[in-house]
């Protein structure tokens, strides 16, 4: 008990004292911010490139083939290789892309086919950055911080985030799409060079395995190391679960993405300041969400953060409803659900990506990471193709509040499931 109280005390402190973790943070801190930078810039550089609503959501679902085709062959590659290396040189490439859409654009060379390509190249790089990175924080952080590392890392990424959508505008005005783009570009260099400078976190590991690893590898095959996820998850009926969860909540929230911009416009008669507004509340309620489950998470058990978060978001996307039925302050209402759903996130988010770091060996992370993002991302286009047809015939609240509704309906299964209770 006392020990207990002792880690509940630390809380964020402990994770300061670990300089492996603190420079990988700040790597994903600017990578997040330029990120942020780039979907207001890159975004409307599409606008203004192709003014073509269909051609800006056919490269919207393009962004996600990528990972549909190759997550899980990348995940099993990176289960192979330095995950420190990756990073770096999928960093470093990242950047390089970027650079390259900034500079034709300021050249007025770049055409329609430049963005799908582009947009693909980048999509794919991440196949490769996303199980690196979902491998790299178990061997930074000893298990027993790992809650506390995950919830700290999201509220720093949010931060970054945060800054980075309340000067996009402002950067665009004074120096243009194309250098405010050229800016994202940078930090992915930045961050590609923090990463080469970070001590290897598989160092002891690769020390010890490198002789029988030297045999081994000769045996594995791409499709034997894949065929091993599915076997390993097929056996954990707790991650099928989480996963479940994430794909029908990633199916739910289609239509907010999707509508969102007409339901600001149409609804709560706003232009994109409203649009900003509900972005920049939503992000609030994540870092303070991330901030709350660093200090008080180890008091609960992932169960109960993650049917709490459940609710949460379903409550708040339901209320999202409301406000349109308002006479007055609907971006203000709107903003408080948004918030509400913000904080939801980050208290599912961080218990499923924690439990999900502590059950799977860590030669496996990365194909196992994989998987779960292949299953979730499909969901996405699967929402947004029936958002799309559901659209022209119901409005976006109703939809908002329906959506709501069956994002809670889950919990009543996971109260009655006692192995998930138990975790």
């Amino acid at each position: 008990m006392q020990n207990a109280a002792v880690l509940e005390k630390q809380g964020f402190g402990q994770l300061l004292k670990i300089r492996p973790y603190l420079i990988y943070l700040s790597a994903q801190a600017i990578t997040r911010f330029g990120d942020s930078l780039d979907s207001i810039a890159y975004s409307w550089m599409v606008y203004m490139l192709t003014g073509s609503e269909l051609l800006m959501g056919s490269l919207f679902a393009f962004n996600f083939l990528p990972g549909l085709l190759f997550s899980l062959f990348t995940g099993t590659y990176v289960d192979r290789w330095p995950k420190k290396l990756v990073l770096a040189l999928t960093y470093l490439s990242r950047g390089i892309v970027v650079s390259i859409t900034a500079i034709l654009y300021a050249v007025g060379s770049l055409e329609v086919w430049h963005l799908f390509l582009f947009t693909f190249l980048n999509s794919t790089l991440e196949c490769f950055s996303r199980p690196a990175e979902t491998s790299i924080v178990p061997r930074l952080l000893p298990k027993d911080k790992l809650l506390a590392g995950n919830s700290f890392s999201t509220s720093v990424s949010r931060s970054a985030e945060l800054i980075g959508l309340s000067i996009a505008g402002a950067l665009i005005a004074l120096i243009g799409i194309s250098g405010t783009i050229l800016i994202d570009a940078v930090t992915f260099l930045i961050a590609a060079t923090i990463i080469a400078f970070m001590p290897n976190p598989e160092a002891a590991e690769q020390a010890e395995a490198k002789e029988a690893s030297t045999q081994t590898e000769m045996t594995k095959t791409v499709l034997g190391d894949i065929k091993e996820a599915l076997l390993f998850v097929k056996q954990h009926t707790l991650l099928l679960i989480t996963t479940t969860l994430a794909m029908i909540n990633n199916f739910c929230l289609a239509p907010l993405n999707v509508l969102q911009p007409v339901y600001v416009k149409e609804t709560l008669g706003a232009g994109a300041g409203g649009l900003s507004v509900l972005g920049t509340a939503l992000l609030i309620g994540m870092i303070c969400s991330g901030l709350w489950i660093g200090r008080y998470g180890k008091r609960f058990k992932k169960s109960t953060l993650i049917m709490s978060g459940s609710i949460m978001l379903g409550i708040g996307y339901f209320a999202l409803g409301i406000p349109g039925h308002l006479p007055a302050w609907r971006v203000e209402s709107a903003a408080v659900c948004m918030f509400i759903a913000g904080f939801a996130v980050s208290l599912l988010s961080a218990p499923i990506s924690t439990y999900l770091m502590e059950v799977t060996p860590r030669h496996m992370l990365g194909r196992i990471g994989a998987l779960m993002t292949v299953a979730c991302t499909a969901a996405i286009p699967v929402g947004s193709l029936i958002t799309g047809l559901v659209a022209e015939h119901q409005s976006p609240p109703l939809l908002f509040s329906i959506m709501g509704i069956i994002m809670m309906l889950p919990v009543i299964f996971l109260i009655r499931k006692k192995s998930f209770r138990a975790i």
